[in-house]
């Protein structure tokens, strides 16, 4: 069998492989997830719903009723483009793949590691502008500077962040998509947490696009993202679209759940309040610095030098939370905490405080 080495891109043979941390026996607050299910009345009647799925047919191409159902959800005017993926991952590929060889791409750094990934891996000509050092907020001078002279043909901004949880200032974001000559995405996978939102700006700027999950709202396992935008925008990408991508199971599900709306509501204020019990214990807890959030996780910093063993005493405790210290850059000793149920949320606290008793 051939190498792949004269096979494959050098890009490709550049990359690392997104790394999944085997959570199997832990508590599981790395991944930015829901933690809670469904009640069993909801499950019945969603079994009830799915038994006649006709798993044996293409599904809806188009997946006109769970568009609809969107629409209803998130009240998208019905003329703006609605288009549906395998997750928010496959839109951005979309969107990448759509861009000319060699194309600009922009966004803030620490940012979602997709951007960059998939950015890569299509040999495009990716730029991550550095966030500011003491708060994460956005350097807009240094945003618009790289805008003027590199013309990006498209700009991501996480809002809230990922990994950082912070909401940017919504007139810097207005003043980034003014100077933008290409396409603006605002990746609004939190925004079930941050009572924050850019659709409004999509009447404004025929160039903004907003990317949305149900991921984050208790529906992972769907892997289902959308992204909203002018019609042109959106019938262009909608070209590159592999035929049937979102399955029969998804479409079904995602349809069900989103017209039960409380039930996730219910589950998304507990998620905030307990985030503020957990931000208000890490801001009291000597060694660490928190960052407030807007998302359903936490990112704080440990002292210099001591993260990798403090996540590693916190996980030998039974409890799983993400190393960012590896990702250098800002942040370095830095480490992040998925919102858990409390239960959950108690046993990080005491392995962390057991974890810095150690050090």
């Amino acid at each position: 069998m051939p190498s792949p080495n004269p096979l494959f891109r050098s890009e490709v043979l550049a990359l690392s492989a997104y790394p999944v941390a085997d959570a199997q026996g832990l508590i599981k607050l790395d991944a930015m997830e829901n933690p809670y299910s469904w009640p069993d009345a909801l499950k019945n009647q969603w079994w009830a719903a799915i038994k006649d799925c006709p798993v044996n047919r293409y599904p809806d191409p188009a997946a006109r009723r769970l568009t609809e159902t969107l629409r209803g959800h998130d009240q998208i005017n019905p003329k703006w483009g609605l288009l549906l993926g395998n997750g928010s991952d496959e839109i951005i590929q979309m969107l990448l793949m759509a861009l000319p060889p060699n194309a600009r791409v922009l966004a803030p750094v620490p940012g979602f590691v997709m951007y960059k990934q998939i950015s890569d891996s299509l040999g495009l000509s990716y730029q991550g502008i550095a966030l500011k050092a003491d708060n994460f907020s956005l350097d807009l001078g240094a945003m618009l500077t790289a805008i003027e002279q590199n013309s990006p043909a498209i700009i991501f901004i996480a809002y809230p962040n990922n990994p950082t949880g912070n909401l940017f200032e919504a007139a810097d974001i207005a003043a980034i998509i003014d100077a933008a000559p290409g396409l603006v995405v605002i990746d609004e996978a939190y925004a079930p947490f941050a009572n924050a939102s850019f659709l409004a700006g999509l009447d404004r700027y025929p160039h903004l696009l907003v990317m949305r999950t149900v991921s984050k709202l208790g529906l992972a396992g769907l892997r289902l993202g959308y992204l909203v935008g002018d019609p042109a925008i959106i019938g262009e990408l909608n070209k590159i679209r592999l035929p049937y991508n979102i399955n029969s199971l998804t479409q079904l599900t995602a349809d069900f759940a989103l017209q039960h709306k409380a039930v996730f509501e219910q589950q998304t204020q507990t998620i905030c309040s307990e985030r503020g019990r957990v931000f208000a214990a890490l801001q009291h807890t000597n060694g660490i610095t928190a960052y407030p959030s807007a998302a359903n996780f936490i990112l704080f910093k440990t002292l210099p030098g001591q993260a990798n063993a403090v996540f590693a005493a916190i996980k030998q405790q039974g409890v799983l939370i993400k190393n960012l210290n590896p990702q250098g850059g800002l942040l370095v000793d830095c480490l992040r905490v998925t919102i858990g149920k409390p239960e959950e949320n108690d046993a990080f606290l005491q392995a962390l405080a057991q974890a810095l008793l150690s050090r």
